[in-house]
Order: C-alpha cells, then structure tokens, then sequence
C-alpha cells in the first residue's frame, strides 16, 4: 500500500468536509461509546464518541500522535487492554529505499503506548518499544493481545526478501547473530491500566515462514495463538498455510504437533471463535481469509472427541477443514466477530464490501446474512465492531472516510448505512 503525501488536515477543514454525524471539537459523555481510527496520512490517532441510540461519531480530537519524530512509519493496528485504559499502536516502521546510508535512515518497527484520558481522548505517546534495529529494514504486519489482556503479540516479518540464514534452525527460538533481520513473533507481558510492555525471554522468536496476520483466543487450559503465512523460508516456495501455538503461563510458545496446515492461496487475516449455543453443543473454530481465491476457510479445533475429532487429534488440537471456502467479494483482508459469537463480518478491500454471516455454532460453517453484503468507501482496509454488537464500523483507507452500520443484535443484519469524512488515509481502528 503506497503512502501518499503526508499533511495533517485541519479540524476547520474537517468540520467543513464532513456530514451531520460528526460534531467537531465535541466533548463526550463517558457514557457514550468510543472509536480510534489511525490516520496513515497525518500519523495520528483520531478519538471519536459513539452516540449509542443511533451510531453516530463525533470527534473527540485528533492529537495524539502515532509519529513523535520523523521519519515516519505507517500506523497499521491499535488495539485497547483488558479494561479500555490503555491503547497500543503498531507502526509497521520505514524502509530506507537506499541502504548505503551511514547510519542507516530506516525507522524500526515499534509498538506506542497511549492513557485513555477522562474525555475518551488518548494522551501523548509513550517512548517506543521497538522490535527491530533500524539497519535490519524490517516492516511489522500485525499485533493482537489474547482476550485476558495478559499478553501482546506482534508480527514482524523482517526484511523482503529474507537473509540467506533466516531459514528454520532447528532450534525455533533461536536468533543467530546478524540476523535479526529475520521473521519474528515478539511477546510482551502487558497488565490492565499500564502502558508497560516486557519481551518474554527478553528477543524475539524467530519464524521459518513469511507472516501475514495473527489470532489469539484462550481455553481453560492455555492461551492458543494462530499465525498466517505466505511464504516457506526453507524452500522459498508459497506455503500458504496457518501454524498453531501453544502459549503458557509464563508466554512461552510452543508450536503444536502437525502444525502448519495448508490454506487457500495468499492467506490475509485469521481469527478464532469459541461458540456456546444455549441448549446445544459449541465448539472452537477459526475462520481465514484467502486474497487470491476470494474467500473465507473454516476450521475446527479439535477440543472434545467426536465421529471427526479423535483423541489423539484432540491431544495435538488438530485443526480440520469445515466445508468448502466461502465467497467474500474481491480480495478479503479483515474479520471480526460480535462479542456472541453468532456472526462474521469481512471487509473486502477491491470491490469495496463488507459481508455477514451467521456462524453454525455446532459446526462453525457459514451462511449469508440478509443483505449479504454491504458497500463501503474505497479500498476498505480494517473493521471495528462496538462492545454491543450493535454497530460497525469500517475504515476506508483511499476515500478516507469511515463508514458505519447498525446491526440487529439477533439476525446480525446490517443496515442504516452511514458516511463520515475522516483525516487522511485511515487504518486501523478500535471501539469499546
């Protein structure tokens, strides 16, 4: 994704472009939900309040920035912790284009903490935690934190194309010397309320493919972690695949038995749904979005022996296929999941759509929601859905407007379609 020209766009401006849902200069009532939207193209993060009767966004402010000093990376992901008191965001980092610089000018990827102020509004940027040396080139993909807010996860996929020795040593969790540059998964210990990240075993684990997204969800018997992938360092070919870990108490990550498994073609974003029917029988499922073929890929992970799930299958939490992929627009690159567990939204980022679907919560497999599928603004890049599961938002990164949608809480259609103009360029966005 091309970075345009930067310029911060004014708050006059902004009022003047924008339709009757946003208020400028507002200030909230914390009773009123909240969005942060990241701004790619005024490095920024824009604080807005959610009327809850109808959606509607009024922007709180816009001053916190995600680019204390140039050069400036992109903003890519903000997430809150387990309490909404704290915020994080993952800039991906600058590449220096010429690498005979001396020192090098690339900036390392690095993720930002921020305080939710009493006004919803974040405060200034702590100092950042970064991932990599800025002589390693490295861009950073993803970030999530597992649902207990106890740790971080960050992607970093190194430098493109790879060092010759980045190929998987025997040993995962080993960074050899001068290679750091290599793909990684950083895991920070993180607390409700604090801005503090500390690296669990003090580097990186270092990873023998190519990431693409990241997913999180918790057992009552340890927090599972999935990781896409597009590409095999071993062999250089496209493994296309999803890997499974196991992360214990202490964030320690094992990668479990017969893991990775073979997705569709260019897999884009993952993420993990346990399902609880009432009077029914729930399972742990985990849905991928493929770029290439268009379409969503279900999974089971095996938790309880069943007619397709054996014991030993439950042992290693196997992961098998649920039906055939499921078609969702032109180029799918983001998910999330109502806080029941009954629906699936999905951005597709060419044909500029945002689908539903209703989970199976017995099998996991998906059917259409009634409309199917929803237009947003141009190039849609990321989805927030608010804690009520009433409302979702969408952030158009080449309009540069958000859009928002009502949502019926017990069919999970989407409706009352609305449009905001937004600062430039915007990214990832966060609701509580």
């Amino acid at each position: 994704m091309s970075k345009k020209t930067r310029g911060v766009v004014g708050l006059v401006a902004l009022c003047g472009l924008s339709l009757f849902l946003l208020n400028c200069g507002s200030t909230v009532n914390r009773s009123s939900g909240l969005l942060y939207v990241l701004s790619q193209g005024s490095s920024a993060v824009s604080s807005y309040a959610i009327n809850l009767s109808s959606g509607g966004l009024s922007l709180i402010n816009s001053n916190a920035s995600t680019c204390p000093t140039a050069p400036c990376g992109l903003p890519v992901t903000i997430l809150l912790d387990s309490n909404s008191s704290a915020a994080f965001v993952l800039d991906q980092g600058f590449r220096d284009p010429d690498l005979t610089h001396v020192p090098p000018q690339a900036l390392p990827p690095a993720v930002y903490g921020y305080t939710v102020k009493s006004d919803g509004s974040l405060s200034a940027p702590g100092s950042p935690v970064t991932l990599s040396q800025p002589a390693d080139n490295d861009t950073a993909v993803a970030m999530v934190r597992d649902p207990a807010g106890k740790f971080l996860f960050v992607l970093n996929q190194g430098t493109i194309p790879s060092p010759a020795g980045c190929p998987r040593d025997p040993d995962p969790n080993k960074i050899p010397p001068g290679n750091d540059a290599c793909p990684s998964l950083s895991v920070f210990t993180m607390q409700a309320g604090s801005t503090t990240l500390s690296l669990v075993g003090g580097k990186p684990i270092r990873l023998g493919r190519i990431p693409t997204s990241i997913a999180a969800i918790n057992t009552t018997a340890q927090t599972l972690l999935y990781i896409t992938s597009n590409q095999d360092l071993s062999s250089n070919n496209n493994d296309n695949t999803v890997s499974g870990y196991s992360v214990d108490a202490s964030g320690n990550v094992t990668e479990l038995p017969g893991s990775p498994y073979t997705t569709a073609s260019n897999p884009s974003a993952v993420v993990a749904v346990t399902t609880s029917p009432i009077g029914g029988t729930g399972g742990l499922f985990l849905y991928v979005t493929n770029v290439t073929t268009n379409s969503v890929s279900a999974y089971q992970v095996c938790t309880v022996q069943s007619a397709s799930c054996t014991q030993q299958n439950v042992t290693n939490l196997t992961l098998l296929p649920v039906g055939t992929p499921t078609n969702a627009g032109s180029n799918p690159v983001a998910m999330v999941v109502d806080p029941t567990s009954q629906f699936l939204y999905v951005v597709s980022e060419n044909s500029s759509q945002v689908f539903g679907f209703r989970i199976n919560a017995t099998q996991g497999t998906l059917s259409a929601l009634n409309p199917p599928n929803m237009n947003t603004g141009s190039l849609p890049v990321a989805l927030a859905m608010h804690s009520s599961g009433k409302f979702l938002f969408v952030s158009n990164n080449s309009s540069s407007n958000i859009s928002s949608f009502n949502l019926d809480t017990t069919s999970g259609a989407m409706s009352s379609p609305t449009t905001i103009t937004s600062f430039a360029q915007p990214a990832g966005l966060v609701s509580q």
